[in-house]
């Protein structure tokens, strides 16, 4: 017999997702046959796969143990540097300016040194984060960004925090404002990108067509031009749906890739301009929350903040005038 506590950072989430979670040795169908058959109980009664825990809560199950080892707290982020470039923090977020060059999540070529477990380490330097004294919960973080794309990145504390940026992510209210150098000039200074992407997961590379096909998936890409400058364009795009390469495959599509891309971009001119990243930052978001109180009311304090960078790393070389170095 096991009993499980839930912690703060539990509550709210269905008993099943928080068991598979906390116990990675104990089989669905044992679990869900120990549900029905009364060996797992909430508070001492007999529960429901879809039944909600609270804080407080005691789960007990009269399972073998060998099913419920959690395999103890997991510390490979203090492998990663401690130090993240903060735009904005509370007791419930952290704003973070991701540099060009840093994974967000692991993948296979880079599993410890990640912006997540960066944010994992400065949380835990900060006495605000232990995996030792939580069940199943760890910051995480609310939206990505590409390798080689910098800016900012939401962070979440705590459970409720990600549950609530999660809803309002899916739901379009937190509006995401990149800027970039394109190149040549555009001749609609303002416009909505309309088209198909469909993914290559083999290859890593995204493909845009103005007809659906097959799994393809509707997006929208919407820009301003705000200069031009020796053949090239800064623009401001906003994301009015969040798919992998969106941005630097949309803008290629018609013919004017970004600057320092080197999957959808210009060899020649990222030569010869000594561009090795993608001139692209996600530089603003708003909190644009159309909905407030009852249980979701736990952010609402955000609703309507605008976050912004101090400065993006290509912006000031755009206005001198971007010079061939080749």
């Amino acid at each position: 017999m096991k009993t499980l506590v839930v912690k703060e950072n539990d509550a709210g989430q269905r008993i099943d997702k928080l068991l598979l979670k906390t116990y990675s040795n104990l089989p669905v169908s044992m679990m869900y046959k120990g549900i029905r058959t009364k060996k797992i109980k909430l508070n001492g009664k007999r529960c429901s796969i879809s039944d909600k825990v609270n804080a407080g809560d005691v789960i007990t199950l009269y399972l073998n143990d060998e099913f419920l080892e959690s395999g103890g707290a997991d510390y490979d982020f203090l492998s990663a540097p401690g130090k993240i470039d903060v735009v904005y923090e509370d007791k419930n977020i952290i704003l973070i300016n991701k540099p060009a060059g840093l994974l967000v999540h692991p993948d296979k070529s880079e599993s410890r040194d990640t912006l997540v477990s960066r944010v994992k380490r400065y949380l835990f330097e900060k006495g605000e984060y232990d995996p030792k004294l939580e069940n199943s919960f760890a910051p995480a973080l609310v939206n990505r960004l590409d390798r080689n794309t910098s800016g900012i990145v939401i962070a979440a504390k705590n459970a409720a925090s990600l549950r609530i940026l999660n809803q309002k992510l899916k739901g379009g209210e937190i509006r995401k404002f990149y800027l970039c150098i394109a190149c040549g000039v555009l001749k609609r200074k303002e416009d909505t990108l309309e088209g198909y992407l469909d993914k290559d997961g083999d290859k890593n590379l995204v493909s845009i067509s103005s007809q659906a096909q097959g799994g393809s998936r509707g997006i929208k890409t919407k820009y301003r031009v705000i200069g031009e400058k020796n053949g090239f364009s800064l623009l401001e795009i906003e994301l009015l749906t969040g798919r992998p390469h969106q941005i630097r495959a949309h803008l290629a599509s018609i013919g004017h890739p970004i600057l320092g891309d080197r999957k959808y971009g210009l060899d020649g001119v990222n030569r010869k301009t000594g561009y090795d990243n993608q001139a692209l930052c996600s530089y603003r978001l708003i909190f644009d929350f159309k909905n407030s109180g009852g249980e979701d009311s736990h952010l609402d304090y955000l609703a309507g903040r605008e976050f912004r960078l101090g400065s993006v790393w290509f912006e000031d070389e755009f206005w001198k005038g971007i010079k061939n170095r080749g």
